[in-house]
């Protein structure tokens, strides 16, 4: 069978395209992505920066939040506080000060709920009920994560949420993956589908305002490019992005689901963290993006990547 799926410890998932031997490895906590991989003359080639272990990545998650999933609010909420329905929330969980960051899920211990393998793709399914656990977000909400390795060096990762309130809940969703291509970003070039970014203030949180940007219309060059910044999809649904160098190419596919690309350059420049976001930040209270899931209703987010050799 030329795909395949494998589970260690009931916490690392294994998908593997044999014919190639392109992989991909997921873990539980907190859905993961801590590898996609390539075999590129001999040698295999993993593009996401990740951790190296399990326990790696509950002992340092919140040092870069790698591949983290991003719910249910996206980066920064402007001092951890929101209003909803007229009554006032404050998040409890994690401050990069003065602001709530990241989320809620980012150490989450999925359920593996599924797995399949065929001719065709390998996939793994996983599960988290959020049962109001932080008081700043009193909602219960669960959510389903399915990442499926197909043919053609081909990763998708759907997100699906649905809840059984009374009234509809706040909700945005995201993914904060860092990407290297075995080399420096400066050698790297990028490219997407965006002519604004959201104005930020000093503290990264929107002005309301908006920004020329059109850097990256055309495949630009990361050299000595500072970016943490939050850009608007022109065209959701059809507008790719691709990072590459002169011998390795990412292809991102967002789905319509998601409209906003946040591009962040860490300063020692070995990886780019390229989030797939389907609200802007601090969402709960600029709206921009914002979305209130009706009960007994479902949304999902998908993204596809591609890696190829040049």
């Amino acid at each position: 069978m030329r795909f395949n799926v494998s589970v260690t410890d009931n916490s690392i998932i294994s998908l593997v395209d044999t014919q190639n031997n392109c992989t991909a490895v997921i873990y539980s906590f907190g859905a993961l992505l801590n590898e996609f991989s390539i075999n590129k003359n001999g040698e295999q080639i993993n593009i996401i920066d990740g951790f190296t272990s399990g326990e790696d990545a509950k002992t340092h998650v919140t040092k870069g939040f790698q591949s983290s999933k991003l719910s249910p609010f996206v980066c920064r909420m402007n001092n951890g506080e929101y209003v909803f329905n007229n009554q006032s929330y404050k998040i409890e969980k994690f401050y990069l000060p003065p602001h709530a960051i990241h989320g809620l899920l980012f150490d989450a211990n999925f359920e593996i709920i599924s797995t399949h393998a065929n001719e065709h793709s390998a996939s793994v399914g996983l599960r988290y009920l959020y049962q109001a656990t932080d008081k700043g977000y009193p909602f219960n909400f669960e959510m389903l994560v399915n990442c499926k390795l197909e043919a053609n060096n081909n990763l998708s990762v759907i997100t699906t949420v649905f809840h059984h309130n009374k009234q509809a809940i706040p909700m945005a969703d995201g993914w904060h993956p860092y990407f290297t291509l075995n080399n420096s970003i400066d050698d790297c070039t990028l490219q997407f589908d965006s002519t604004e970014q959201i104005e930020f203030d000093e503290t990264l949180i929107p002005t309301g305002k908006k920004i020329k940007d059109e850097r990256f219309i055309n495949s630009s060059s990361l050299k000595g490019i500072e970016l943490d910044n939050c850009f608007e999809l022109a065209n959701p649904g059809n507008s790719n992005c691709i990072l590459k160098t002169k011998d390795l190419q990412l292809t991102i596919q967002p789905s319509a689901a998601y409209t906003y690309l946040q591009i962040y350059t860490p300063p020692h420049r070995k990886s780019i963290a390229i989030e797939n976001l389907s609200a802007a930040p601090d969402c709960f209270n600029n709206k921009i993006g914002l979305l209130l899931l009706e009960p007994e209703k479902q949304v999902s987010f998908k993204t596809t990547y591609s890696i190829k050799v040049l």
